[in-house]
């Protein structure tokens, strides 16, 4: 990063959260170099030290980014026609330490320098109030504690940084990796002294600075991380040790780590709750220009995330706005003269997680037709709310998350009439319900939103790969050809803290109370209770025991986190993702299905998909800065 850019960070008014690209090729100490032409600038009166602050927040990876964000669409949850572009090298596994394609490695270390020249600096300012000037300082003890943690999730064992560092220093003087635990108890005392020191609310346009509730989220998220399998009696670890022999990762189990996370997740959710976080519910229809989804359960579904008037659901959140190829115009129903490219596709993996309307998987439901009868057709009766026509067994009586989160060839859309010439397209009248408030989807070859007009004009892009189409984070009320609504993207919600206090207490046998905050989960998303839904299943005693409580609690998880960062993390931290990331996607025959009867054909879609272990379970390091730093050990497999 140059000295002219440095200066132009110093001196953008805040709108939104900034956006800083990461940086893939440079040492550590490099991204800020020497800053002592800027910092008469940066810390000459409140006003400079302000946009300093806030370009610290710009370091944090923007988790809505659809084209450069790690963790975003890269999971198996979804397959997209967009496989040329950055994310999608992750899915593949075709990052590797001399070209990691994207990595937040040195844009981290350029945050975490950024606030501790802050903490340095600030007292220096001159007629700067001094609880604004502790409350920076407090917010910049916050992102050291996050910056610290994402290195954690991203590369295990990082750097320590805990003041300004010399940039010209010798390369003898260069840190090397702490270890694991050092890591994270360094990560976590700074998120402590954070949570002591900062307000539990954010109100207008401080909305998206930390707060105390933030600090303890986070460190619930990195506690549950550290006691998760990927780092907790991981013998896969044994021979991962730092050039002087030190062991980085401990290969031993620690039930004592679960123990702590579960304290943390409950002490998150009741400071959470005692600010007045809530799971989402629109029970009084409360953007009243929306008529869809008109089920009310539906409506608090889609709008969880989406509402950033009233939703309180959100913990802490990104407000950066939505570009031309983020996930919503990326999602929505073909429009091809307009931002509408209809190729972000939930994968049938994504689809089968999804509960039955009795809040059981599909294939303990006594009640749910069985595999061999899932896409036999139905028509669907004239008032039923989630299609019109036929569709398969597989899509009719599942629960409300799926109809509010993804759709299908017959099923509802909710997307505003556009103000464009429509005819011929998939926003043509004829394609909308009888209210002119939603699309009944159309993807089969020769229809409006399918692959091509015939099999032998097939589109390599903007079409959906497995025949099902995301939903989630594209707003209902959206006009195609007037994409940009703003949302406030969540890096932590309520219902992601439930469910890890969910997943600490089966950890420690705590069976009752797993259920309490899955309950709190389910409750909201329109199924029956875990006891109340698994006395029918076929296997009812899966909800009594410790193991069947973790499947339950896992598949919870998948479900209602569903395109919210968290997929290509879990697998990881749950040692499991070999087997779902490497798994061939599968979908309907979206490439010669002209018929429902051919195009509800289960397919392979024609996808690169690799996972390779131990070396996918954590990003590699630069191979630039282990060049630069003697002292540096690289990640296993890199």
């Amino acid at each position: 990063m140059n000295k002219y850019i440095n200066n132009i960070l110093l001196r953008i008014a805040w709108v939104a959260l900034l956006v800083v690209p990461a940086m893939t090729s440079c040492n550590y100490l490099d991204i800020v170099p020497d800053e002592t032409a800027t910092e008469k600038d940066a810390f000459a009166n409140p006003e400079a030290v302000k946009a300093y602050l806030y370009s610290a927040y710009g370091y944090i990876p923007a988790p809505h980014d659809a084209v450069n964000s790690i963790d975003f669409m890269t999971g198996d949850e979804i397959v997209s026609s967009f496989e040329h572009e950055k994310f999608a090298n992750f899915p593949k596994g075709s990052y590797t330490a001399v070209n990691p394609q994207i990595s937040y490695w040195n844009s981290l270390f350029g945050g975490l320098r950024r606030c501790y020249i802050l903490i340095e600096k600030i007292d220096e300012v001159p007629k700067l109030d001094a609880k604004v000037a502790a409350d920076y300082k407090s917010q910049a003890k916050f992102l050291i504690g996050y910056f610290t943690y994402l290195l954690i999730q991203n590369y295990g064992p990082t750097i320590i940084i805990d003041g300004v560092e010399d940039v010209n220093m010798p390369s003898e003087d260069y840190k090397k990796r702490a270890t694991l635990k050092e890591s994270v108890e360094f990560a976590k005392k700074m998120l402590d002294e954070a949570a002591a020191e900062l307000p539990a609310t954010r109100q207008g346009a401080q909305y998206g600075f930390a707060t105390s509730v933030a600090a303890k989220a986070i460190k619930a998220k990195l506690l549950v991380l550290y006691a998760s399998p990927i780092f907790n009696g991981n013998k896969m670890y044994s021979n991962f040790t730092d050039k002087e022999g030190v062991q980085l990762i401990p290969t031993e189990y620690e039930q004592a780590r679960w123990t702590e996370a579960l304290q943390a997740c409950q002490d998150a959710v009741r400071a959470a709750e005692a600010a007045g976080h809530r799971l989402y519910q629109d029970k009084d229809n409360n953007i009243e220009s929306m008529p869809e989804p008109s089920d009310k359960v539906q409506r608090s579904l889609r709008m969880s995330t989406l509402d950033s008037a009233s939703s309180t659901e959100t913990v802490w959140g990104d407000t950066r706005v939505q570009g031309w190829y983020a996930v919503m115009p990326k999602s929505l129903p073909l429009y091809d003269k307009e931002a509408a490219w209809n190729g972000v596709a939930p994968t049938l993996a994504m689809m089968k997680r999804f509960y039955t309307a009795n809040g059981l998987p599909m294939e303990e439901d006594p009640t749910f037709p069985t595999e061999g009868e899932w896409w036999t057709l139905k028509e669907m009766a004239s008032d039923y709310p989630n299609a019109k026509g036929r569709i398969p067994n597989f899509l009719y009586n599942r629960e409300p998350r799926l109809y509010a989160w993804v759709c299908f060839q017959n099923g509802y859309y909710e997307v505003k009439q556009g103000n464009k010439e429509n005819s011929g397209t998939m926003y043509d009248d004829k394609y909308y319900n009888e209210g002119k408030t939603k699309l009944v989807l159309k993807m089969m070859i020769g229809e409006p939103a399918g692959r091509g007009k015939s099999i032998s004009t097939l589109r390599n892009n903007n079409y959906s790969p497995t025949g099902f189409l995301n939903k989630r984070l594209v707003h209902p009320n959206i006009d195609y050809s007037k994409y940009r609504i703003k949302y406030i993207h969540p890096y932590v919600t309520l219902a992601d803290l439930y469910l890890l206090t969910a997943e600490s207490a089966v950890e420690t046998g705590d069976l009752t109370t797993a259920k309490n905050y899955l309950d709190k989960i389910r409750k909201r998303a329109g199924i029956p209770s875990v006891d109340e839904a698994w006395a029918g299943a076929r296997n009812p005693q899966k909800a009594q025991s410790k193991e069947g409580m973790r499947d339950i609690v896992r598949q919870e998880r998948s479900i209602e986190m569903y395109l919210l960062n968290q997929n290509f993390w879990d697998r990881r931290r749950w040692l499991d993702a070999e087997k779902y990331f490497s798994a061939v996607p599968q979908g309907m025959n979206v490439n010669t299905g002209t018929t429902l009867e051919l195009y509800t054909q289960v397919t392979n879609v024609d996808v690169v998909r690799r996972f390779e272990s131990p070396k996918n379970y954590l990003m590699p390091i630069p191979q630039s800065d282990i060049n630069k730093n003697q002292k540096l050990v690289q990640n296993p497999g890199y």
